[in-house]
């Protein structure tokens, strides 16, 4: 009895080691962990998100689907037989469905046909184990991740670390699902709200390929929204992203979005040899206007990168990325999506050419 006191005046006494502090949101150029470390472990898992952090990411980024019962999770698609063993499940072959996605017949199992204790039973693998083999090695040994999860993980990576740790969600199929009953603006935003993350300060990005959504966004949270814009083709809701890309479509998306994401060959082009060419103008077009510009997506594998930087005929092995990226930031980017986020930490960290 005696002791119990004496105990409390020793904790008292000792002195407490306080957590790291957070410091504010990351200068650009950003990195932005695309799908996680995807080139080190299976995408959009909370693994592929912790390697990601653990190697300097200032951002994680996943793309988000519904379930049938309204929640968000983690998914390159909504359809899934690609990313996770739902096709092995006799418990769920009945859910296999032919529909039209954008436009686009897709046949396979779809999030929104599954409750989210459902997608919970599942496991997630590789999505390109023939150029990713040692990924694959992590097949069944993860969960799909909720968004509520993955915010939760970049806040308590943020008060271990100390730097701070955003997540830069792209809203998936956001007309398709809106049709269906599904909407995941109003569910994003909720869960950016619970996390205190409601103004352009927060640590948040929302992305989408899609236009007419980030503009009712926009009237309806403070966070920075960026327009996602592919080298060819149109918006699932009618926008050309050439006309996007345009000068006068730039000033026009200054008007709703903080930045805009385009395919990186359209900032650098590759010739008819494969290699890369001279820049376009759509940076400092971009930057006239007010908008950051977060290129899509550098890569480590022989497969993905322009001749000059490849080491060797494998697609699988890795070559120059490190050059790419350079190359890049020299255009006078903001940020990149990186599959890998080590080969992005390592460029910034070179002098720039």
């Amino acid at each position: 009895m005696i002791l119990a006191p004496l105990m409390v005046l020793l904790m008292a006494a000792a002195p407490l080691k306080p957590a790291p502090v957070p410091v504010g949101p990351p200068a650009p150029p950003i990195i932005i962990a695309h799908r996680g470390a995807s080139a080190e472990r299976p995408e959009h898992t909370l693994a592929a998100y912790e390697r990601a952090i653990e190697q300097g990411a200032d951002f994680i980024e996943p793309d988000l689907v519904p379930t049938k019962d309204h929640q968000l999770v983690a998914r390159h698609e909504n359809e899934i037989s690609g990313t996770t063993d739902v096709a092995t499940r006799a418990e769920f072959a009945a859910r296999k469905a032919t529909k039209t996605i954008d436009g686009e017949a897709m046949t396979g199992w779809f999030t929104e046909d599954f409750t989210l204790a459902e997608l919970k039973t599942l496991r997630a693998k590789e999505r390109l184990p023939q150029l990713r083999p040692a990924n694959a090695a992590f097949d069944g040994q993860f969960e799909i991740p909720t968004l509520a999860e993955i915010i939760a993980l970049a806040k308590s990576a943020s008060s271990r670390t100390g730097r701070t740790i955003g997540i830069y969600p792209e809203t998936k199929h956001p007309t398709y699902f809106r049709a269906i009953g599904l909407p995941l603006e109003p569910v994003l935003l909720r869960e950016l709200a619970a996390a205190g993350w409601t103004t352009r300060e927060a640590p948040v990005f929302i992305q989408s390929f899609e236009v007419d959504n980030l503009k009712a966004l926009k009237g309806q949270t403070g966070v920075r929204l960026i327009q996602l814009m592919g080298s060819t083709g149109k918006s699932a809701d009618g926008y050309d992203y050439a006309a996007l890309a345009s000068a006068e479509g730039l000033k026009a998306v200054a008007a709703y979005a903080a930045g805009i994401g385009p395919e990186r060959v359209m900032i650098i082009p590759r010739g008819p040899d494969g290699r890369l060419a001279q820049p376009t103008s759509l940076v400092r077009d971009a930057h006239a206007v007010g908008l950051e510009v977060h290129p899509w997506t550098f890569r480590p594998e022989n497969y993905f990168l322009p001749e000059g930087l490849k080491s060797g005929p494998d697609p699988r092995a890795a070559g120059d990325v490190d050059s790419e990226i350079r190359t890049y930031l020299a255009t006078g980017i903001d940020g990149l999506f990186s599959d890998s986020t080590a080969a992005a930490v390592k460029a910034l960290a070179q002098p720039q050419r």
